[in-house]
């Protein structure tokens, strides 16, 4: 009997022991294909930026690509700030729902009873901007700034409401008829916060969300309106005509941008933080430190408009349901050269954080190919990668596999790798590299899977593994 207890503790221990070692190379084959996408994306262009993925609440991957700073060279960091722009919006909900909390006031109240400047635009509640049901047009797009306002002058909250009032832009549709995203009922939302709350916009979400989490890095900043020196701080950049990197809030013509005459307003962006913070605030949803579950319900729920569609957007979050991930939560971001990103899978507690300070009509997030990542889904094979030189390192040595004659020499050349039959190395020729350890050599016409844990190899395709050995 004590040697059986013995024998199934040491199976046990074997058997934590296996599984320990198998989490580990999934964890580090998960690693190697995050890096290699986003090695991919910066080396073409598509990505200048910070990444962090979690599961779990624990970081599996977190990386910087490129600059902080075109002109200086500054390198980004893993504490670099950026602009979260529209990802914003779920701290101005926030806001709201903490007010509400605090019997100050509620979803179904009408702007109007905040806002009486606003009065004409009867029927508007707060739920509706919370939700983009409100047919409120959007100060972005709307003439009352594009054609009427001064664009050598900043524009902040106040002169939303006041432009607003002056002009009446009617609604676009009745309150709660369906969903159409507007930047105004977040900046209406932010003024309501003010308003109820007797403190700035500013001064409230960083006592009641930003200390209590201590988010230390994480502000409301215009850098156009109140320019201030921020240490760490990742500068906008777009293009010009020639590709050559601009700052994104390029004056043309001595005339001020879009980005510059509406950086004043509040509520719909203007929230900066980094990757450790956002992480911070992705663990703070699924505990009650600030809103309990009845709270979270409202944030995370959908509803249907009156045109019977359902409304796929929550209180500052975008909410879906995938038939491989669960119910997911998101939310972009886009303003001068920030592109942000952050996306929850509820059901499985997976997090995706996403931060670029590049916006060119080739920047790219890879949110795809992340997703099948995370839940090891085979990549395409046309998805070409581009590996650091450890990796390559760990590729380099002799390869053999059942169905070839030969053996083939793997070894660096240069950042990719090159291969030739072993006593052949004139014929050597480049190879690209593609995910689950794949690579493609066009002169042989041949995709190849090298096994460096024990040299094997594999041909992906019978016509092509025909094509290598006729050329033997």
């Amino acid at each position: 009997m004590k040697n059986i207890f013995k024998t199934s503790i040491i199976i046990l221990l074997l058997l934590n022991s296996y599984l320990s070692i198998a989490q580990m190379n999934d964890r580090n084959e998960k690693i190697h294909l995050l890096d290699s996408v986003y090695q991919a994306l910066y080396a073409s262009g598509s990505f200048n930026g910070n990444v962090l993925i979690a599961e779990k609440g624990k970081v599996v991957f977190k990386k910087s690509y490129g600059f902080a700073d075109a002109v200086t060279q500054e390198k980004l960091n893993l504490q670099t700030v950026f602009e979260l722009a529209s990802v914003s919006k779920q701290f101005t909900a926030m806001g709201i729902v903490l007010l509400k909390k605090r019997g100050q006031l509620n979803y179904d109240d009408p702007i109007s009873k905040y806002l009486p400047e606003l009065n004409f635009y009867d029927g508007v509640t707060i739920r509706n901007l919370l939700n983009h049901t409100s047919g409120v047009p959007d100060y972005i797009y709307v003439d009352v700034f594009r054609e009427k306002w001064d664009k050598t002058k900043i524009a902040t909250n106040v002169e939303v409401i006041t432009e607003f009032a002056k002009y009446k832009p009617p609604l676009e549709f009745q309150p709660g008829e369906k969903s159409q995203y507007s930047n105004t009922g977040y900046a209406l939302l932010a003024s309501i916060i003010e308003r109820v709350s007797k403190q700035t916009y500013e001064r409230f979400l960083k006592e009641n969300i930003f200390r209590p989490l201590h988010m230390k890095h994480t502000f409301i900043y215009q850098c156009v309106y109140a320019p201030e020196k921020i240490k760490n701080y990742a500068q906008a950049y777009g293009t010009d005509s020639l590709l050559n990197y601009i700052s994104a809030y390029h004056s043309i013509e001595n005339k001020l941008t879009t980005y510059n005459y509406l950086d004043g307003v509040v509520g719909a962006r203007t929230v900066h933080s980094n990757l450790e913070d956002l992480l911070k605030w992705d663990r703070a949803l699924y505990m009650d430190k600030l809103i309990n579950p009845e709270d979270k319900k409202e944030i995370f729920g959908s509803l249907k408009t009156r045109n019977g569609k359902e409304n796929s957007y929550g209180f500052g979050w975008v909410l879906s349901q995938n038939e491989k991930y669960g119910k997911i939560v998101n939310h972009s971001g886009s303003w001068a050269g920030y592109i942000t990103y952050i996306e929850r899978h509820t059901d499985s507690d997976k997090t995706i954080i996403l931060l670029q300070n590049v916006n060119t009509p080739n920047s790219k997030i890879a949110l795809g190919d992340i997703r099948k990542i995370m839940y090891g889904i085979k990549l395409p094979i046309n998805k070409k990668i581009f590996p650091n030189q450890e990796d390559l390192d760990k590729y380099e040595g002799i390869y053999s596999g059942s169905d070839y004659p030969k053996k083939i020499v793997v070894f660096k050349k240069g950042n990719r790798l090159a291969a030739h039959y072993a006593g052949s190395p004139v014929s050597a020729f480049s190879m690209d590299a593609y995910p689950n350890h794949t690579f493609k050599c066009e002169p042989w016409d041949v995709e190849m899977v090298f096994n460096p844990d024990d040299n094997s190899l594999l041909v992906m395709e019978d016509e092509k593994q025909n094509t290598l050995k006729k050329q033997k």
